[in-house]
C-alpha cells in the first residue's frame, strides 16, 4: 500500500516545500516585477500541471478512436476536467500577478487572451459531454473535439503570443522571460514545485477514473 503510494506523498512533499520556500527564499530584484516573481512557483507551477493533463487527455483520445475502449474515454474526460481546474488555477494566480505588475486584472494582452479563449474551449468542451446522453456517441464526439481543443490551446498559447509585438508578458513580444532571471535559489524551488503540482494532478486523476469507473462499471 504505501509503496504505490510513494509518489503522492512526494508530490504533497513538494508542493508543501514549495509553497514555504517560495515565500522565504532571496529572489532577485528584477525590474517591474520586483517580488512578484515569487508567483512564478505557483502560477507557472499550475500552468505546467495543466499542459501534462491536457497533452495526458489528448493521447487517450487519440487513443480511443484507435480502439473504442471506454476505459481510454475515461482518462480522456478526466484528463481534460482535472486540466480545467489547474488552468483556472492558472488564470487566478496570473490575474493575481497582473494587478500587481501591470495594475490591472486583466489587460489586453495575447497571453491572457489566448488563456481565456483556450480555457472556453475545454469548458465547452464540459458542456458538450453533459448535452450528449448516448454513451459510445457522447465518447467519440469528445475525443474529435478534445484534439481539436488541444490544437487550439497550442496556437493560442504557444504560436499567437510569440508573434505580437504588443504582449507585456515576460517571454512574449520581446521581453524578457522569467525563466531567464531564475538563479540557482530560485531554480531549486522552481522544478521541486513543477514537479509537485503535476504529481497532484495525477493523484486527482486517478481519483476521478477511479470514482468514474466505480460509477459506469467499467474495469
Amino acid at each position: 500500500m504505501i509503496k504505490s503510494m510513494w509518489w503522492k506523498f512526494l508530490g504533497l512533499a513538494l508542493v508543501l516545500y514549495s509553497i514555504i520556500a517560495g515565500l522565504l527564499i532571496d529572489v532577485p530584484a528584477l525590474p517591474v516585477i520586483h517580488q512578484t516573481i515569487r508567483n512564478l512557483f505557483y502560477h507557472v507551477s499550475m500552468w505546467f500541471a495543466m499542459f501534462v493533463m491536457l497533452g495526458t487527455s489528448l493521447v487517450y483520445s487519440i487513443r480511443y478512436l484507435s480502439g473504442f475502449r471506454m476505459r481510454d474515454d475515461l482518462m480522456a474526460s478526466g484528463a481534460v476536467y482535472t486540466g480545467i481546474f489547474f488552468g483556472l488555477m492558472g488564470l487566478m494566480t496570473g490575474m493575481v500577478w497582473a494587478r500587481f505588475t501591470w495594475g490591472d486584472f486583466w489587460t489586453n494582452d495575447p497571453q491572457l487572451n489566448g488563456a481565456a479563449v483556450s480555457m472556453m474551449a475545454y469548458l465547452a468542451y464540459a458542456v458538450l459531454r453533459g448535452s450528449i446522453d448516448e454513451v459510445a456517441m457522447r465518447a467519440r464526439i469528445s475525443a474529435v473535439y478534445n484534439i481539436f481543443a488541444f490544437m487550439l490551446l497550442v496556437i493560442f498559447l504557444g504560436v499567437l503570443p510569440r508573434l505580437a509585438d504588443s504582449s507585456l508578458h515576460p517571454g512574449k513580444g520581446g521581453n524578457t522571460s522569467t525563466m531567464e532571471g531564475l538563479d540557482m535559489t530560485m531554480r531549486m524551488v522552481f522544478y521541486p514545485a513543477a514537479l509537485g503540482w503535476i504529481l497532484i494532478a495525477c493523484w486527482l486523476l486517478q481519483l476521478h477514473t477511479r470514482r468514474r469507473a466505480l460509477i459506469q462499471g467499467i474495469h
